[in-house]
């Protein structure tokens, strides 16, 4: 691929009568990369999927994936991608087995589409389940399946919108260790998500996307770095002088030290640097100041929605 992104979208506009869903998205994923999405209801998220998977046509600028046109090029950009989440066309009255193989039968014979199913079948833990009708399985279960009806093919471009939304904490742990196994395996995927620690843990690059275009774009680190400064926070033993140990921290201290009325601690924002909670440990030892501990918390994506979009995430 060179230089070509994987993934490219340029000036995107899509509107739906008065609303304005796309108003100008701009995205750039490389091969390999996996970019987290994330955004407000109504932000244009699942608008973008679907017209990146060539499911909408855009009514300005262009996108391209894998380097084919998502427009006059659609046919060849369906056959080398994989899309999951809320689209999921899954028969209940089937099986999990039979899902995955007819929708491949047009691509593949018979005996490929059976031996691809068993392969994923086996990777998702659902081959036990394979011979039952979908309308059996938990909600973890279908997901799994709906993930691997978008693998079956080997897509080379994987778009997954929302794809554990709903799930239990261990389904989604195991949805979470599939998708680092497919990146390290050179799948390049697009991931919008309403968990802020989905994107964290997963995403390589995030985009905050608002009223249909991307507002701020980086690394998870360089998109905290905007929300502020870091947090230490101070706790002292009940016997531990308080006033004396708010004068140390406020010498650090980016803004007005806070006093917590509920237990003994104490907050303040501190300037991002290295070595800086060995400084506040030195100084309060010198002043005779006993802390029971002594941490700095970074801002998290939630702080990020906060600041960029003046709303919690969704």
């Amino acid at each position: 691929m060179g230089d070509i992104p994987a993934i490219e979208a340029v000036g995107l506009v899509k509107t739906f009568g008065t609303t304005r869903a796309l108003d100008g998205l701009e995205l750039s994923v490389p091969a390999g990369g996996i970019l987290g999405m994330l955004g407000p209801n109504g932000a244009g998220k699942t608008t973008a999927v679907r017209v990146l998977a060539t499911l909408l046509r855009p009514d300005a600028g262009h996108a391209r994936v894998l380097g084919a046109d998502v427009v006059s090029q659609g046919g060849l950009v369906r056959e080398r991608i994989g899309l999951t989440g809320q689209y999921a066309a899954l028969d209940d009255y089937l099986t999990g087995r039979a899902n995955l193989v007819i929708g491949q039968l047009g691509r593949l014979t018979r005996r490929q589409a059976q031996a691809r199913a068993d392969e994923l079948l086996d990777r998702f833990d659902l081959s036990q389940a394979a011979g039952r009708a979908v309308k059996t399985y938990s909600g973890g279960m279908r997901r799994r399946l709906d993930l691997a009806a978008g693998l079956i093919g080997r897509p080379e471009v994987l778009f997954l919108d929302e794809p554990t939304t709903g799930l239990d904490p261990r389904s989604r742990a195991v949805m979470w260790e599939i998708i680092r196994e497919l990146a390290a395996e050179g799948t390049t995927l697009l991931l919008t998500t309403q968990y802020l620690d989905e994107a964290d843990q997963l995403a390589d690059q995030i985009v905050v996307v608002d009223t249909g275009r991307v507002i701020a774009a980086g690394t998870p680190d360089e998109l905290k770095v905007r929300a502020g400064d870091d947090r230490l926070v101070l706790v002292l033993p009940a016997s531990a002088d308080r006033a004396a140990a708010q004068a140390v921290l406020k010498e650090y201290a980016a803004g007005p030290v806070q006093a917590d009325d509920t237990a003994p601690q104490l907050t303040a924002q501190v300037t991002r640097r290295d070595g800086i909670t060995t400084e506040v440990v030195r100084a309060l030892d010198a002043a005779g100041v006993e802390v029971t501990s002594v941490t700095v918390q970074r801002p998290t994506l939630d702080d990020v929605f906060l600041t960029l979009t003046g709303g919690a995430a969704a």
